[in-house]
């Protein structure tokens, strides 16, 4: 496994977001015409984090990657860990926030070791805490922090540009919001790929308890 650090998730993030930005934005585009089609809209919503698992490895990303019906296959695991993560994340935050923070972060990775490592969804609950351990501040300041900057710099663009012309400025608004979409995803790669390089995932009776101790 190798180090995280708040500027190599700042760093590679952008890179990899960029590096993908043509793709990512198409997926985007793929993702926001079919959200208004049920059932399709939950399969090609898993599609995403399939292509950021893609963009971990340094794969090629393909826009049309989220129509796959395989991702169609996790729909049940997919609700059920959502409903686990924003469940123990909303009556976490009741204990005046960190402790919704320490959840969420500690079980980050569980859909992306569901789809990829096709665990099931307690093993991927335990796989993300035992993966984020000792890394939790890390993983939210960095992202934190990229976020701020990214959302900064992009919104003095678009100040910017909206000075210029409004029409310009509703243009360059919703480039900027594909392309920090774009970054963002890029940090959920660059992290996933950090975390699970080299992963062994422990049999199904050694894995450990979903804490997030």
């Amino acid at each position: 496994m190798n180090q995280l650090t708040i500027g190599g998730i700042i760093s590679n993030s952008i890179g990899m977001g960029l590096k993908n930005l043509a793709s990512l934005v198409g997926a985007l585009i793929l993702w926001a015409v079919t959200i208004w089609i049920p059932y399709i809209n939950v399969g090609t919503s898993i599609g995403l984090l399939g292509i950021i698992i893609a963009m971990s490895r340094g794969g090629v990303v393909s826009p049309t990657e989220i129509f796959s019906s395989r991702y169609r296959r996790y729909m049940g695991e997919f609700f059920l860990l959502m409903a686990f993560t924003y469940g123990a994340v909303t009556v976490g935050s009741f204990f005046v926030i960190i402790p919704g923070i320490v959840i969420y972060v500690a079980w980050s990775q569980a859909l992306f070791l569901m789809l990829d490592r096709e665990l099931d969804p307690m093993a991927a609950l335990a796989t993300s805490n035992r993966l984020t351990y000792g890394k939790k501040w890390t993983i939210f300041l960095g992202a934190l922090i990229l976020a701020l900057l990214v959302a900064i710099v992009l919104g003095v663009v678009v100040a910017i540009a909206l000075r210029i012309s409004e029409v310009l400025g509703v243009v360059v608004g919703v480039l900027a919001y594909l392309a920090y979409a774009a970054i963002m995803m890029g940090c959920g790669a660059y992290i996933y790929g950090q975390l699970s390089s080299g992963l062994e995932v422990p049999a199904a009776d050694e894995a450990p308890s979903p804490a997030t101790a």
